[in-house]
This record gives C-alpha cells, sequence and structure tokens, in this order.
C-alpha cells in the first residue's frame, strides 16, 4: 500500500514521533528505524517523518536527545558490566574448589535508578510541552474571536454613520415637506376671497400691520 498523505502535522503527531524517536535512541536502535515505525502509525512515509524531525521537532528536544543518548550508554555499560561478571564465574566442575562469592548489585541498581529518573524527565519535559501547545492554541483562537469583533464593530460603526445620514436627510425633506404644505395653506387662503394682510416697517425695525 503507497502511503499518499499530504495532510498537515498536529501536535499529537509531533508528540507521536518525538516520542518514538527518543525510545529508539535510548534503547540503542536508529532513528530510521523510529521514523519508520512512526510512519506506519500515521501512514506517512519514512522520509517524511525523518524530515518533520529534522526540520521542526528536534529543536525541541535537544536536551531529551542528550538525556536519551546517556541512557543508552548506562543500558550498554550495564549490559557489558553483566556479561563481564558472567565471563567470570566459575565452571560447574570448579564450583566446588572456589569461594562462592556474590558481587553488589550496587551498580545495576544505581544503573536503573539512573535511567527511572531520566525517563521521569523525558516524560515531565513532553508534558510540559504539550501544556504550553495547548495553551499557544487557545490564545490563536481568542486572538481570531477579537479580530471578529474588531471587524464586527467596524462594521456596526459604518452601517450607524449610514442611518445617522439618512436621518439627516430625512429631516430636511420633513422640513421641506413642512414649509410646502404651509405655502399651500397660505394659498388657499386666498383663494377664498381673503386679502393678505399688509405690513410696514417700524423705525425700530419691527414690522407692523396695516389696517385696511
Amino acid at each position: 500500500m503507497v502511503k499518499v498523505r499530504q495532510d498537515a502535522w498536529s501536535h499529537e503527531d509531533d508528540l507521536l514521533l518525538a516520542e518514538t524517536v527518543l525510545r529508539h535512541i535510548r534503547e540503542g536502535s536508529t532513528q530510521l528505524n523510529a521514523f519508520e515505525e512512526v510512519g506506519d502509525a500515521l501512514n506517512r512515509t519514512a522520509a517524511a517523518c525523518g524530515f518533520r524531525w529534522n526540520a521542526e521537532v528536534r529543536q525541541n528536544y535537544e536536551k531529551a536527545v542528550d538525556l536519551a543518548k546517556r541512557q543508552r550508554k548506562e543500558r550498554k555499560r550495564a549490559k557489558n558490566q553483566t556479561q563481564t561478571h558472567s565471563e567470570k564465574l566459575p565452571e560447574q566442575g570448579e564450583s566446588s574448589k572456589l569461594p562462592v562469592t556474590v558481587e553488589s548489585p550496587s551498580v545495576q541498581t544505581t544503573s536503573e535508578t539512573v535511567n527511572d529518573s531520566m525517563l521521569d524527565g523525558i516524560i515531565q519535559q513532553l508534558e510540559t510541552l504539550k501544556t504550553q501547545m495547548r495553551d499557544q492554541s487557545d490564545i490563536d483562537i481568542i486572538k481570531t474571536d477579537n479580530q471578529q469583533l474588531r471587524e464586527e464593530n467596524d462594521l456596526l460603526k459604518e452601517e450607524l454613520q449610514s442611518l445617522k445620514a439618512q436621518y439627516n436627510s430625512l429631516q430636511e425633506d420633513y422640513q421641506t415637506f413642512i414649509t410646502i404644505m404651509d405655502r399651500a395653506r397660505k394659498m388657499m387662503i386666498l383663494e377664498d376671497g381673503q386679502e393678505s394682510p399688509a405690513f410696514q416697517m417700524e423705525k425700530n425695525g419691527n414690522l407692523q400691520q396695516i389696517a385696511k
């Protein structure tokens, strides 16, 4: 089956890639094996997983990679010490001639403690990074909502200005209508036979109606 997945990498995909690569490094395996394992899990090619690791993910896990490499050395050293101890054990026929000695398990215990401590540190770092990614996602959502609210506010301001202009236009039309109606009323009065009143200007500037 040909792998042709083209969608973007999610935070969960990156975490799976990081955890798998670190596990393979810690266990003495190769990164290529890790890329192939992740590719099978995500339906991606090993090359795509390797490119994602080197281009985007690795820079966030430099300390974790160094820690996994130290773990690998500790595991290898402990394994070599176990093999050396096994080679030094007497054969079955010689066991009765040699004194029985028991090697102290302090070296192996110390190695297991260091490995557990390193593993806890890696897990804690992964959890912290996951929380930071989730917080960043929430911040991006808030920024998007804030931008949408600003755009809606600008649209409402434009609508308000348009309504104000329409209101002012209606006010002017209303005043014009009142003036026309007033003139029509006066003309109707004159057509009924009433004479229009006459006025004269007094010295003080006031109009005075002249009696007829």
